[in-house]
């Protein structure tokens, strides 16, 4: 039996908002690892009653790890919860870095991530036709820095949709950064803190308000912050960015188009 951990992604808070695989395997787990602050604990409570359940939020990773490898080399079935999906900034493959020198592999199950969640909340597509095609899922430099080829402000310079994970407290940069990238003092922004949580809270601005909404609201952690065209509320209700796909002169694989005087 090959020795493993898996990785599941918990979802952005809602505990119905975990996929069907990954419910299986929480249910199925002997061990349930999972940061506190950030997972449900009525997810968590979906473990079998006998399940091993470790909070880690006041671990550090080698603590981590040397339980996980305790576990598994005692025959058990361990599941590392990990909030939104592991993808996104999860910490995930530092985990991993330490389990294969131990000789223990990993299969990750996907979750729904805060982004979509948050999109959700709002009822915002972030894919609009003829606006924006393209979502950058990024954040701003604080304490940890970026990539010298992915300062937001080069980022911005796409104007397409950008969703900010992680960058609650840094706002003021936030619009100095997409000003300075052209974006206009009016660009719709939408935050959502704690999307699908029962407290979830959401906020919409503009790029020149941002900062004072945020200081308004008290929201300083735990939010999702998007912004570009698509934000707009009122998007849906013009005709010009309607897409291709429904129209009724578009022919595809599935269906023939008529003419517009037919």
């Amino acid at each position: 039996m090959t020795k493993k951990i898996y990785v599941v992604g918990a979802g952005p808070g809602d505990p119905d908002l975990i996929t069907v695989k990954g419910l299986h395997m929480l249910q199925t787990a002997d061990v349930v690892m999972y940061t506190d602050s950030l997972v449900s604990e009525d997810l968590v409570a979906k473990a079998k009653p006998d399940a091993e359940v470790i909070r880690t939020a006041g671990m550090h990773l080698e603590e981590m790890v040397a339980v996980m490898v305790e576990r598994v080399q005692q025959g058990k079935m361990v599941v590392r919860l990990h909030t939104g999906d592991p993808a996104m900034y999860g910490a995930t493959m530092e985990q991993v870095a330490l389990l294969k020198k131990e000789g223990i592999g990993y299969e990750v199950i996907p979750g729904v991530s805060s982004v979509f969640a948050s999109a959700a909340a709002i009822g915002a597509e972030l894919t609009i036709p003829d606006l924006t095609q393209t979502l950058i899922l990024t954040r701003a430099e604080g304490r940890t820095p970026v990539p010298e080829f992915e300062k937001l402000r080069d980022l911005a310079s796409h104007h397409c949709t950008i969703a900010l994970f992680l960058s609650a407290t840094l706002t003021k940069k936030i619009v100095k950064e997409l000003q300075s990238a052209g974006w206009a003092d009016d660009t719709p922004v939408a935050v959502i803190q704690r999307a699908s949580w029962p407290d979830q809270k959401i906020v919409r601005t503009t790029l020149i308000e941002l900062d004072e909404a945020m200081r308004v609201n008290g929201i300083r952690k735990h939010a999702m912050i998007l912004a570009g065209w698509a934000l707009d509320p009122n998007i849906h209700d013009k005709d010009e960015y309607r897409s291709k796909l429904y129209d009724a002169t578009f022919t595809h694989g599935f269906r023939k188009g008529v003419k517009a005087n037919d």
